[in-house]
């Protein structure tokens, strides 16, 4: 009958979305991080908690007054009912119910009434002997007034209303991986101070006209010393005491070494994880992301400029001083291998990335980057540095999209300092950060007044610009000279004044921002005014 009863209540309460609610209300008080009424009821405790810390402090000097004794009445009774409902949302006795039910039904073997209430019993100890509920009950106990003085121990509520911060979270974190090495030592210690208190108390009882009186002092005295404290009030008059007492404090040195060795190892590693983890977490909130892969002195000039333009970049290196530089100036970097699929997914390569820079003075990790991000996203942009100009069409066969190869460059920028080296010198400002200079590419579209006419005639010295190149499909160009291949379409570099201007051309002009912007009103004024000049 009782079985029956029982299994009729558990049913009933899985059933009820009133007794469900109840319960994730009270979760969300007591224990959900994310609720925002826990905070306040944080909030709450702590004061509960500063407050009674506060008035055991007042009654030392005091007497203890009506109002005292009923706040503290009122604060233990607070503490109480937080003990046993942290203890009631532990853990649904109902479903451990339910489960070992069904659980017999399913293999046909009879219902043990009393072997479930022996794990609901095990199941809610496991809670109450827990470190956080141990404090809980340290709550509790000052209610009776002899034991007022545990009333200190409330302090460390403050810890446990803390434990879900990240600072408290790192600290355990840090004894629970250290938990080995921390055991091997207090081992070590407590054998230690055992053989120490063990010789002090032989060498310096009173016996032996020493100050140690019992085997409490003795113990005492050995944590003192083995701590490097030495507080003075017990000192060794024998030799065979100051020899132990020498030992004891060279040991005691070594102890400390090798705890402060622990502990500070322990966070070095909590912290590059910690740091690691906030990347990870900046990563993944940005949009059209360039993945940077090598940071040396081309990745760096780079960089520079991509946080002018104010362009998001995460940087991927495995040489620590680059990393370590990339950090000292506020960059995202990783320190790993760009060729790896993980360094790649860390950046986000699959998740907002728009572009993979490969900018390594090695020929063969750029191909091997650009085969690994070709591979993870077939539709990324891949732009590759070629060092040496044969393995250039490798970097294309292996999925780049465009290829910068530096030595191509070197001859443009040569050629271009010979014919014109006030054009050279504004290149070289470029290349040395000066931000009132820009490079920017325009069309000359349908209407506009660039169409039709020669460089000559378009005259952009008076726009404060320098044409470097123009980028053209247009066959008309096909025997003219300094023309490097792009795809489908030619660039056409430092052309001649003679060089007529098309449709669906691109000019890539150097020069001053307003010199630019003007340039381009011009073409959209002068294209719109075309559009209105034609007859309906």
């Amino acid at each position: 009958m009782l079985t029956r009863l029982i299994l009729y209540i558990a049913y009933s309460l899985k059933s009820s979305a009133h007794y469900q609610s109840v319960k994730v209300f009270f979760y969300d008080l007591l224990k959900n991080p994310q609720s925002k009424i826990k905070s306040y009821f944080d909030i709450f405790m702590i004061m509960l908690v500063i407050s009674s810390v506060s008035l055991l402090l007042y009654e030392v000097e005091h007497k203890t007054s009506a109002w005292a004794i009923l706040f503290e009445n009122f604060v233990v009774t607070v503490f109480i009912c937080e003990y046993l409902l942290r203890g009631w949302i532990y853990s649904d006795i109902h479903n451990l119910i339910i489960k070992q039910h069904e659980k017999t039904e399913y293999l046909g073997t009879p219902f043990h009434l009393h072997k479930v209430l022996g794990l609901i019993i095990a199941n809610k100890f496991s809670y109450f002997f827990s470190p956080s509920s141990i404090i809980d009950l340290l709550a509790i106990l000052p209610s009776y007034r002899p034991l007022r003085i545990l009333r200190i121990f409330l302090i460390f509520r403050l810890f446990k209303l803390f434990r879900y911060s990240q600072s408290m979270q790192m600290f355990t974190g840090v004894l629970k991986n250290k938990r080995f090495e921390l055991t091997t030592l207090a081992v070590f210690m407590s054998f230690l101070i055992f053989i120490a208190s063990t010789a002090i108390y032989m060498f310096e009882n009173q016996n032996m006209g020493g100050k140690v009186n019992d085997l409490y002092d003795a113990f005492y005295w050995a944590v003192v010393t083995v701590s490097t404290v030495g507080y003075g009030d017990i000192t060794p008059v024998t030799t065979g005491g100051r020899l132990v007492t020498s030992a004891l404090i060279i040991a005691g040195l070594g102890v400390l070494a090798f705890f402060t060795s622990i502990i500070v190892a322990a966070f070095n590693e909590k912290m590059s994880e910690f740091q690691e983890e906030r990347i990870k977490g900046r990563i993944e909130k940005l949009n059209d992301t360039t993945i940077l892969c090598g940071f040396g002195r081309v990745g760096q000039d780079i960089a520079i400029q991509l946080r002018a333009n104010k362009h998001h970049f995460v940087i991927i290196d495995n040489n620590e001083q680059h990393i370590a530089l990339a950090k000292q100036k506020g960059y995202i970097a990783l320190f790993d291998d760009a060729s790896r699929n993980f360094a790649l997914e860390q950046a986000g390569i699959n998740n907002g990335a728009k572009a993979v820079l490969c900018t390594t003075d090695n020929d063969i990790t750029n191909v091997y980057i650009t085969l690994t991000s070709r591979y993870l996203n077939p539709d990324i942009t891949i732009i590759s540095r070629a060092n040496h100009e044969e393995n250039a069409k490798k970097m294309l066969q292996a999925g780049a999209t465009h290829i910068v190869q530096s030595f191509n460059i070197a001859g443009l920028l040569a050629a271009e300092y010979i014919g014109h080296p006030v054009a050279f010198e504004a290149i070289h400002g470029i290349l040395h950060d000066q931000k009132d200079i820009q490079m920017e590419a325009l069309s000359v579209c349908e209407g506009c007044f660039l169409t039709g006419i020669s460089l000559e005639e378009a005259n952009f010295n008076q726009y404060k610009t320098r044409l470097i190149g123009v980028i053209s499909q247009n066959p008309i160009h096909s025997k003219r000279k300094n023309r490097y291949k792009l795809r489908n379409q030619h660039f056409y570099f430092n052309p001649d004044p003679s060089f007529i201007l098309y449709e669906g051309d691109i000019l890539v002009l150097l020069g001053r921002q307003l010199g630019i912007e003007h340039l381009h009103d011009l073409i959209i004024t002068s294209r719109l005014q075309k559009a209105l000049e034609k007859p309906l």
